[in-house]
This record gives C-alpha cells, structure tokens and sequence, in this order.
C-alpha cells in the first residue's frame, strides 16, 4: 500500500489550513488542484470526498477529510514533527482544536452570514453566542505559550489559521491578543512557505 500523500485542494479555500500543516510535517506530499464547479462535483472527486469539497488527504489508501481532522491526522501519523502532545497530555490540545473546528467555525460563518439567534434561543447554539465564544477564544491566546501549552501543536495550526483568515477579512475583531497570535503563526517558517505555495497558485489562475 502505498505511503504517499495525496494532498486534495484549492488555494482560495480552507485547503490553505491543511497546507500549512503538511508543510509544518515536512513530509512529501502530491498536491491535486480541484477547481470549483463541475471539477469540484464531478464523479471522480466525489469518490474522494463525497461532500464535493475541499480539502481531503488521501494517506495509505485512506482518504481524511475536514481541515481540523486532517491537522490532527497528520499530525498522529507523523509523530517525529511534534505536532501533538503525548496521549496522556492532550485535554488542552483536543479542547482547542476542536473549540475551533466547532464554535469558533459556526459562529463567524453565522456572523458573516448576518444570521443571529435571539437572547432566548442562543442555548440551542453551541457557541452560544458570537461575543461569548471570541472572549473565550481571546483568553485561550493570551496565555504564555501556544494554545495547548509551551510547544507549538496542530492546535495552534488550526486556531491560527482561524485567526489569520478572520482578521484579513474582518470577519473577526481585531483585538490584539489575536492579532498577536496571528503574528507569531506567521512567523512561522512553514506557515510562509505554505502561502506562498498556494499564493503562487492563485497568481497562476489569474494570468
């Protein structure tokens, strides 16, 4: 079976997570560009993700799907990058992974979708509310650290690239323990070979 990474995206999509993290991993990997449209839903990637969406990571003949899904994958499956904390240590690293994969993601899609719970209903919303969940995510980035302790992890990856994406397009406030946090991921050798992969790509698609 073969070990290679096949690695499923587009560069204007959440794929840019999934990127960083496999250039954090350091492992070689294929990129297949899949243009929205009908490349997107036809027959053939729908067999590799049936969702019609992007990313997906095909490893081992296996295929995983879902940016936070893929980060810890990988993550697990290349243990010598250190992305993730030893089993017994990782209450911190699931919390936040998937505090950003859950109510941080739906409740700045809600928000930039202009869809707002009212005060009695916001129980049935795992975010509660908009204000509620950044505070929350606010003191997370404010600690001395990474997200999940001392050493950078695939938390971090996910958190980050939230963080990135709504502060370039305002779909988050710029409060500055984010836009500090932001800033330390950026710094980030991989973080930066990983945009300019994919900002290579999208120049390519507009010429």
């Amino acid at each position: 079976m073969s070990d290679e990474l096949v690695f499923y995206t587009n560069p204007m999509s959440r794929g840019r997570i999934a990127r960083w993290m496999l250039e954090e991993v350091g492992a070689p990997y294929r990129t297949e560009v899949v243009d929205y449209g009908p490349a997107m839903k036809s027959a053939d990637y729908l067999a590799i993700n049936p969702m019609g969406k992007v990313p997906a990571l095909k490893h081992r003949g296996a295929v995983v799907t879902e940016a936070a899904a893929i980060c810890a994958y990988l993550a697990d499956a290349f243990p010598d990058a250190g992305l993730a904390p030893p089993p017994s240590e990782r209450q911190a690293y699931y919390r936040w992974l998937f505090f950003g994969a859950g109510p941080i993601e739906a409740a700045v899609t809600n928000k930039a979708l202009g869809f707002e719970a009212p005060p009695e209903k916001s129980g049935m919303l795992g975010y509660g509310s908009f204000a509620s969940a950044l505070d929350v995510l606010e003191a997370a980035v404010s600690v001395n650290g990474w997200i999940a302790g001392p050493e950078f992890s695939a938390a971090d990856v996910y958190i980050g690239a939230q963080l990135d994406f709504g502060l370039r397009f305002k779909s988050i406030e710029a409060r500055p323990a984010f836009e500090a946090f932001a800033k330390r991921c950026q710094e980030r050798p991989a973080y930066k070979r990983a945009a300019e992969i994919d900002d290579g790509l999208i120049a390519q698609q507009s010429a």
